[in-house]
């Protein structure tokens, strides 16, 4: 009977130390989590939303050093033009612009991405008057989302039938006619001063310039 309560107790008394190396376990990790600003069951935080992604590309375009928190008035307009929230109707460019200057601190020159749902809200009130507000602002939210600033590509030359007609050698006429051959290419000095031919030929003559050879290939080797 003594060995059975000696086994007993030994028993016990292992469990008891296995329970308390787990809930030290369990606190150290819960310190652990609480130190890095965690908790147990939270969720990873969110992933940006289309449109705040959207802010933060057009608040880095054409700034290296911009960390895309704040977007400047430039920026912003370009972002009311490339996402169609301006359609020359019932917003303008002057209308996006006093929008800017109302929400913005007044020290600062750009805004949050706070300021810059209000100002939103503001231009969607005159984008979409025939919706009610909420509705209005996800309209004008939906031009943006996951929208990117748009590049402008190299300015292509358009052909313009006076500059052609103006261009063209094979209309000219008079002393202009003269200064160009007929593949359109100037004649140069020729074609600007009358020059004395000197060679001793006929003008116009095909053979010119030939005697010499013929009379270098007969004589005697």
């Amino acid at each position: 009977m003594a060995d059975n309560k000696s086994k007993t107790a030994k028993l016990t008394n292992k469990t008891a130390v296995r329970h308390s190396e787990q809930a030290k376990g369990k606190a150290h990790s819960r310190l652990s989590s609480e130190s890095n600003g965690t908790s147990e069951g939270a969720s990873a935080p969110n992933e940006l939303s289309a449109l705040e992604e959207a802010f933060r590309k057009f608040a880095v375009h054409g700034d290296t050093r911009a960390s895309g928190k704040e977007l400047h008035g430039k920026n912003w307009s370009k972002l009311c033009k490339d996402c169609c929230v301006i359609d020359g109707k019932n917003v303008t460019l002057t209308d996006v612009d006093i929008v800017f200057s109302k929400v913005k601190k007044k020290p600062c020159r750009a805004v949050t991405f706070d300021q810059f749902k209000e100002a939103l809200g503001e231009l969607a009130k005159k984008r979409f008057k025939d919706k009610p507000g909420e509705e209005a602002v996800e309209e004008v939210y939906k031009l943006i989302e996951g929208k990117s600033p748009i590049i402008s590509g190299v300015t292509k030359a358009v052909a313009s039938p006076t500059v052609s007609r103006l261009t063209d050698t094979s209309k000219f006429t008079g002393s202009h006619k003269e200064r160009f051959d007929e593949s359109g290419k100037g004649k140069g000095k020729a074609g600007r001063e009358e020059l004395v031919d000197m060679s001793g030929y006929v003008p116009g003559y095909k053979h010119a310039g030939t005697y010499a050879q013929k009379v270098k290939g007969s004589k005697p080797i």
